[in-house]
């Protein structure tokens, strides 16, 4: 007899709830048609289903994404760096107390020693006819974060062999949620043959129907639930052997909204503008923001900045406001509207030259009008780039192009010798926006405040009666 084995899943949601409702329906259908024809099937979730971009995961830190998560019948899920280090270790601790499914991250360990009630290593799935499904998560490691916040990540290949020899000895399967990216899948596959299907995320990658390394199947579902991924496994009870192993996903951005889920996020979004309600100031006169020009706000809050960390200098960029704020009351909604990324303050070292460098690659056209996608970055464009503690002269050559005369702080030139501590926004840590703040060796991110915390410490100082 030959058992086939199914398994839905999502990946990467970033609290898109407007394509939730759409995903939610399809995987309800889905499960529903299988478990009534006899047959085995599993929804899971691959992490970052959590994203405080959203006013619901912000007002209810990440608990209503949770039960969005058990109305649609999830059995099991891992979690992603959005669940991990946007959230104070309080409130992770706690993220999953209310879950009906399980909760696997083999490398998520807390400082103090404490587990979580919902957090396991692995657990194990057993299908209508006997077969054994071992299940193992990891996460990525960004312990330059976690550790800021009371947890550790260990090593993905430590946390493997440590569980993978367990998991042989009872399983007749073992399948991998992966929120690791693309290449640390393809590397565990091609390290780790006896795993035979990798579920994975956090890169965002669509393999439409998988691909294969060695002997392990790796499958994806791009990102915010456009579409839903399935893994359809056939196991062979005489050979006792998995025969066949098969992985599709399926646009789902045409499909009809389930009604309970819309009416949910409904009663969500208005219970949350509730919780996020609360006065912060009362201003005289609309507060105008610029992405290309200076403003008084977007000066104030990385005076802020740079008070905050205490850093000799401090950059933010103008296109971190995403819109005016008109007179009246500020709630907390307000600010998290018009500041809604999950970015953190940090301070990098930088020897005056590199900080010049850093000045001069943002002020030109090609940085100020880069639309920019990740790295927590949830604006438009990420716009001209404010100082506080120096003084950038610029001029325009007859192309029209801005450059760089010179930066003086505290009266005299930039010493291209001496070593400057920089307050900015952790973006420019990751990738090649600018390079000499991503290549920085030494990094303080300043943890669990996001900068529109500081946005609302702004508000009240300068525009509080």
């Amino acid at each position: 007899m030959r058992e086939k084995l199914y398994f839905y899943y999502t990946n990467d949601l970033h609290s898109n709830f407007d394509q939730w409702a759409k995903a939610a329906g399809y995987l309800k259908e889905a499960k529903e048609k299988r478990l009534e024809a006899g047959e085995s099937c599993w929804l899971v979730d691959i992490g970052d289903h959590v994203d405080r971009v959203h006013p619901i995961a912000e007002a209810f830190m990440g608990q209503a994404n949770v039960g969005l998560l058990n109305d649609a019948g999830y059995d099991l899920a891992t979690i992603g760096n959005n669940e991990g280090i946007t959230l104070a270790h309080d409130d992770l601790f706690h993220l999953y107390d209310h879950a009906e499914f399980e909760v696997v991250c083999a490398n998520l360990h807390s400082l103090d020693h404490r587990v979580p009630d919902w957090l396991k290593p692995i657990t194990t799935l057993t299908s209508f006819n006997g077969v054994n499904i071992g299940m193992i998560g990891l996460t990525a490691p960004f312990n330059a974060f976690y550790e800021l916040l009371g947890w550790h990540i260990s090593s993905q290949y430590t946390a493997l062999e440590e569980y993978i020899k367990e998991m042989k000895e009872s399983a007749d399967i073992i399948i991998l949620l992966s929120h690791l990216g693309l290449n640390e899948d393809q590397e565990i596959a091609r390290r780790h043959p006896e795993i035979d299907v990798i579920i994975g995320g956090h890169t965002h990658h669509l393999l439409r129907y998988g691909e294969h390394v060695n002997n392990t199947l790796i499958t994806a579902a791009g990102k915010h639930c456009a579409y839903a991924g399935e893994v359809i496994l056939t196991w062979d009870h005489q050979e006792k052997k998995l025969v066949e192993k098969e992985a599709y996903t399926t646009d789902i951005t045409k499909v009809a909204k389930d009604l309970q889920t819309e009416q949910k996020l409904l009663e969500l979004h208005d219970h949350a503008e509730k919780i996020m309600g609360e006065n912060v100031v009362n201003i005289q006169h609309p507060i105008e923001i610029s992405w290309f020009g200076h403003t008084p706000l977007m000066q104030q809050l990385t005076e802020t900045v740079k008070d905050w960390t205490q850093a000799d200098v401090a950059m933010l960029n103008a296109g971190l406001l995403l819109d005016h704020f008109p007179s009246g009351n500020i709630t907390y909604h307000d600010i998290h509207r018009i500041c809604p990324h999950p970015i953190n303050p940090v301070v990098v070292e930088l020897k005056g030259d590199e900080l010049l460098e850093v000045i001069r690659a943002s002020l030109t056209k090609d940085f100020m009008e880069l639309k920019l996608k990740g790295f927590g970055f949830r604006g438009e464009v990420l716009g001209r780039m404010i100082f506080s503690g120096l003084k950038v002269e610029t001029g325009f050559r007859p192309d029209g192009d801005e450059y760089v005369k010179r930066v003086m702080k505290n009266g005299e030139v930039l010493d291209m010798d001496r070593t400057y501590k920089v307050a900015t926004a952790d973006t420019f840590t990751f990738g090649r926006l600018l390079p000499e703040v991503a290549k920085s060796e030494r990094k303080d991110y300043f943890l669990p405040e996001f900068l529109r915390d500081l946005l609302a410490v702004t508000l009240r100082k300068e525009y509080g009666s």
